[in-house]
């Protein structure tokens, strides 16, 4: 029944996210008229988020609260300001109420791992099968926005998400007691700030690991801020269901992901992580949506590997490295780099490059662009693409000479 409940916390956790994230630029740009500049703004907050409250959070459930009773808290109130973001039509409202709703939401993803980890006695064996729950359940809500309502282009979506976060709270508070592991002393202003797990960075390898995680986030926020974007641009058809084709297959690596770590090890299995992304963006390049359709496809078919092989055996690294007592915090620690400062890196970045690329069509006009004759603005996508996919090129090379994984004893 623990393990029932576990896969239900983790379905529901990206179900949320899965919900909103792929169509919320569409809706963005073609129902509220956002420009170019304004529509990465939830996946802005989202970074900015992650910066503030997954690590405050982390350590609060390593001494303070049960985790279980403070991710039902942080759910049930994201749900209440995911439902009224979605009422708002005017940036400011609605980049402040999303803000609310991303404060609430980013530490549950590291506060999900930790209640997934304690419970599971070998996290390289149980917790992929636990993980892969929120898997189907990004899946599921793809199919049903993507493919059952097809309303990419409203805020149904963003209610869907509201609902679904108000379901993951009450599904908290009847997970298993996941209490305080670092008790025995007070609680003081180093743990707030989550000082004892960025303590963890003196050693060598979680360092290169952690800068390693901080780039490949990059490329993981350009592919969720841009490849929506792209298959509307080039004309492919139900681009957020094509999309979750990539989750479908990622439910078979994740499987296999604990056979995969024991014979290749957490440093092979990255370093293929990486070179499918360098692959992925090059393939995105080459594609378009007639005769190269499918380099689209494998493309997106590769999100198993990409986010599989680097995130999700990141999440059991840093749990191994870190140990019991900063259990919370580690994994805090990590989707600050990651969600935080990663993603609100690349949504700059991204949103420059892809800037770069336009060009406008001042004959094309709104009433044109909506009978689908023409678009407004056009992108150089294999200019676009290539510069993540060299990057990632790069990197592999750079952690295949530095990165030099310790033993899974707790680091102290």
């Amino acid at each position: 029944m623990t393990k029932i409940k576990l896969g239900a916390m983790m379905f529901l956790q990206f179900f949320i996210w899965g919900s909103w994230g792929v169509p919320i630029v569409t809706y963005l740009g073609k129902s509220l008229g956002f420009d170019d500049a304004q529509k990465p703004i939830p996946f802005t907050v989202m970074a900015l988020a992650a910066m503030v409250t997954p690590l405050f959070m982390g350590a609060i459930a390593d001494r303070l609260v049960n985790s279980e009773k403070l991710l039902g808290v942080l759910h049930l109130a994201g749900a209440a300001a995911m439902w009224v973001a979605a009422g708002q039509t005017q940036f400011t409202p609605f980049a402040l109420t999303f803000l609310v709703f991303a404060l609430c939401y980013t530490p549950t993803l590291s506060l999900s791992s930790k209640i997934a980890f304690h419970h599971v006695k070998d996290a390289e064996r149980e917790f992929p099968a636990i993980r892969v729950m929120g898997t189907v359940g990004w899946i599921a809500a793809g199919i049903l926005i993507g493919k059952v309502l097809q309303l990419e282009d409203s805020n149904v979506p963003m209610k869907i998400a509201a609902a679904a976060a108000a379901v993951a709270g009450l599904l908290a508070f009847t997970l298993p007691a996941t209490p305080p592991a670092a008790t025995g002393r007070p609680f003081a202003f180093r743990d707030a700030l989550g000082l004892d797990a960025i303590g963890l960075l003196r050693h060598r390898d979680f360092l290169v690991f952690m800068v390693g995680s901080f780039l490949v986030s990059i490329l993981l926020q350009w592919y969720h801020t841009s490849t929506n974007d792209f298959l509307n641009e080039i004309g492919v058809a139900q681009p957020a269901f094509v999309m979750t084709f990539g989750q479908m297959i990622e439910v078979g690596f994740m499987i296999l992901l604990p056979v995969l770590l024991v014979r290749f090890g957490i440093k092979g299995i990255m370093l293929v992580g990486l070179a499918a992304w360098s692959l992925r963006y090059f393939a995105f390049g080459a594609g378009d949506a007639g005769n190269g359709m499918w380099l689209l496809y494998a493309g997106i078919l590769l999100h198993g590997v990409c986010f599989d092989f680097f995130f999700v055996s990141g999440q059991i690294y840093t749990d191994q490295r870190a140990g019991q007592a900063l259990r919370g915090a580690a994994q805090g620690l990590l989707t600050l780099v990651t969600n935080g400062l990663g993603f609100f890196v690349a949504t700059i970045v991204a949103g420059r490059v892809v800037g770069h690329y336009a060009t406008t069509h001042p004959d094309c006009t709104d009433a044109l662009q909506a009978a689908g004759t023409c678009l407004k603005v056009t992108h150089d996508w294999h200019a676009i693409w290539t510069i993540p996919a060299t990057g990632a090129a790069v990197l592999l090379v750079v952690l295949a000479l530095l990165f030099r994984p310790a033993s899974t004893a707790p680091a102290r």
